[in-house]
């Protein structure tokens, strides 16, 4: 059994649009090791869920390679993606718009397992999914409820049964807190790592919430205007960030400690429009250490062990 379970090679997905091409995701590459999460972040707009579909193939990728679990997916057909997509499965953001609101419970979480021919009988079928309501927390009582009548936490406790009722390996976790209050945001993230070690679950984690990913995941990737900036292990990127870029974000967080404050680092300038962009560095326009290097696009490259940075001025840093 290989240690990645997900390869993802020079990665694109452009878009045509009437005043050009919009590159929402521009040469993406990334491993993903088996029962650990990767975390993917950047302000809204960057590319992160843009990446995290056409991983999945929901949209159709316009360049590169996927290999999940030893098999090249870019090159299977809608049929063939159909007994992969098993093993492969999302969490949405919106708990409420992403659930059926004629459907009960009990319906919601039975559908995939019926659309798959799981199971053979109805009695099979209310078995299983009264096992996913037990193993989400979602309580017997709330077997024939509908997602109106219940709150935002155990909407998406609904989603994140419907994604286990495949018995995946593989999720893609669309922000899947950052609709929720934030007392509930925590039981749903201790319930994501509770499911992940006792299915041995891989997962994508994106969210624009740095304080979030920073428990969350094992490795981190830093995405602007559709292209990896940076890359570390979670500890590592907090302890040592090293794109202007990533500095700036991690300026950002709260400190939760009366008193102790943290130098903000302003962003300024002018986004760079993701059409038709110049072939530069993304950051160009708003990096204090912008030189002439900038004005080509920065590879993405292994400054230390495990630590991927794409920037063309990191001496003067």
């Amino acid at each position: 059994m290989a240690d990645n379970i997900l390869e993802v090679k020079n990665l694109k997905k452009y878009f045509k649009t009437k005043r050009g091409v919009l590159q929402a995701v521009d040469d993406v590459s990334f491993t993903l090791e088996r029962g650990k999460t990767l975390g993917l972040v950047g302000e809204s707009g960057c590319g992160k869920s843009t990446t995290g579909r056409s991983i999945l193939r929901l949209i159709e990728p316009t360049a590169g390679e996927i290999i999940f679990d030893g098999k090249e997916i870019h090159k299977l057909s809608k049929s063939q993606m159909r007994h992969v997509r098993k093993d492969m499965q999302l969490i949405f953001q919106d708990p409420y718009s992403s659930l059926d609101p004629r459907k009960t419970v009990s319906q919601l979480i039975a559908e995939p397992i019926i659309a798959n021919k799981l199971m053979k009988t109805k009695s099979e079928v209310d078995l299983r999914v009264a096992e996913l309501m037990s193993t989400v927390g979602l309580a017997p009582r709330l077997f024939n409820t509908y997602p109106h009548e219940l709150d935002g936490g155990r909407r998406q406790r609904i989603g994140i049964a419907r994604a286990l009722a495949m018995r995946p390996q593989f999720i893609v976790c669309d922000e899947p807190v950052s609709a929720l209050d934030v007392s509930i945001q925590a039981q749903i993230l201790n319930l994501l790592k509770e499911l992940q070690e006792q299915f041995e679950l891989s997962y994508i984690f994106i969210t624009h919430d740095l304080s979030v990913v920073n428990h969350f995941s094992d490795d981190i990737a830093v995405m602007y205007l559709g292209k990896i900036v940076e890359k570390a292990p979670s500890e590592e990127l907090f302890a040592n960030p090293l794109h202007p870029y990533t500095k700036a974000l991690l300026s950002a967080i709260p400190i939760p400690e009366l008193g102790e404050k943290r130098e903000r680092i302003i962003i300024k300038g002018e986004i760079t429009s993701p059409i038709n962009m110049p072939d530069e560095c993304r950051f160009y326009k708003r990096c204090s250490y912008a030189c002439d290097r900038c004005k080509s696009i920065p590879p993405l490259e292994e400054v230390s062990p495990g630590h991927f940075v794409a920037c063309s001025c990191l001496d003067s840093i």
